[in-house]
């Protein structure tokens, strides 16, 4: 029994470096697995976590959905007061419909 317990705890001692190599694992993108903004659904708070959406451009794009309807897609974003071709790149791949 003793010899029983002498080798689980040597064969759990070898398998700790693999077990914490895979804890300390670097999060591989945190990027990637952040869902893009719904420009069709998003709240003012949501929107404004957008890199240069602040409260205003949020405001004015949950007015442009309410008032004209849906984007149907997600260029037509750039139709709310604010939003220019620079903004809209730098935003582009972070929202969805």
């Amino acid at each position: 029994m003793k010899l029983l317990s002498s080798l689980l705890f040597a064969a759990s001692l070898a398998l700790l470096p693999a077990t914490q190599a895979l804890a300390e694992k670097p999060a591989e993108s945190v990027q990637t697995k952040i869902q893009k903004v719904s420009i069709n659904k998003a709240t003012v708070e949501q929107l404004s976590q957008l890199p240069g959406i602040g409260k205003s451009k949020a405001q004015a794009i949950v007015e442009h959905r309410k008032n004209q309807g849906p984007f149907k897609s997600v260029k037509q974003l750039k139709e709310v007061k604010g939003i220019g071709d620079k903004l809209f790149a730098k935003i582009e791949g972070k929202i969805s419909l």
